[in-house]
């Protein structure tokens, strides 16, 4: 008998690894390979034409040298440390008002995640067009010339504001449903005791939000600091004086405009660290302050 439970559960293990073989064929050809390339590329020079050669870390010395990259990583930062907030808590304000189930709300939510259904290169042509400095909707609309996208000191928070009106939608959605999960004899007992509505939103709500919140934060600054497609439409080149250069558009212009591939690998796994690092401290912080059993 203990050998045949011996083969039966050999049985069901090969068939859980078969089940997970074309998961595992993914993971390893789509995620894993590539971050292999990008470490080799790192320690080799590389222009797409010629043969690659070890160049050991100068790579990384020259990427370290060079002011753009450091100016790329503060744009970025400050856009992330913008934009992230903003569009969480518009995210947050209107969840609330689409929890709440009111006429129109169907309409109201598909009007919100139409910008982030669309392509966010689209997108950006489109914006591109409202902020023209001539003949723009924009500047038509309030009667006076002004140039977004050209002068450096407005570039920025035209990307940022661009960049939230984009994801607020789905950061709503994902508040609204989390709203919408908490169970409503807790909020009837809050109410009971005495809480009014901000008590119940202070107390209650926002507390049992926290797994919410850690994914849309997450997912937000990973987003936040990839951006590029809108970035490449609104400010080629990183804008005027580079105002709008960000980390992802600076990889792709080291690349394809430089081809000093082994630069850009560099970059990226600079970009890959940075991530790494926000992501488990945001992970240290919520799982200490996180519950997602209510009973």
């Amino acid at each position: 008998m203990p050998s045949t439970l011996h083969r039966s559960a050999r049985r069901e293990t090969v068939a859980g690894y078969l089940f997970l073989l074309p998961s595992l064929f993914g993971v390893v050809l789509f995620l894993l390979v590539p971050i292999a390339v990008v470490i080799w590329l790192a320690f080799q020079k590389w222009d797409l034409i010629g043969d690659p050669s070890f160049v050991g870390f100068d790579n990384v010395s020259n990427v370290f040298k060079d002011g753009r990259f450091a100016h790329s990583l503060l744009v970025t930062t400050v856009f992330v440390a913008v934009a992230l907030p903003a569009q969480t808590v518009v995210g947050l304000f209107l969840g609330t008002l689409l929890a709440r189930g009111d006429r129109g709300a169907s309409v109201f939510r598909l009007i919100l995640l139409l910008p982030w259904v669309c392509a966010p290169l689209a997108l950006g042509v489109v914006w591109k067009w409202i902020l023209a400095p001539t003949d723009g909707l924009l500047n038509t609309v309030i009667g006076h010339r002004i140039e977004w996208l050209a002068e450096p000191k407005l570039v920025l928070p035209v990307l940022i504001f661009v960049s939230v009106w984009t994801n607020v939608g789905y950061v709503s959605l994902f508040f609204a449903a989390g709203l919408g999960a908490i169970p409503h004899d807790i909020v009837e007992a809050s109410r009971i005791d005495g809480a009014n509505t901000w008590q119940q939103f202070r107390h209650i709500k926002l507390p049992l939000l926290r797994p919410t919140t850690f994914f849309v934060l997450v997912t937000g600054m990973i987003s936040s600091f990839q951006i590029f497609d809108t970035a490449y439409a609104l400010a080629p080149n990183g804008g005027p004086q580079r105002a709008a250069d960000v980390v992802s558009g600076r990889i792709y212009y080291e690349a394809f405009s430089s081809f000093q591939f082994g630069n850009a690998a560099v970059m990226a796994l600079v970009l890959f660290f940075v991530l790494a690092v926000f992501t488990v401290a945001q992970q240290r912080y919520f799982s200490r302050r996180t519950s997602y059993e209510l009973s």
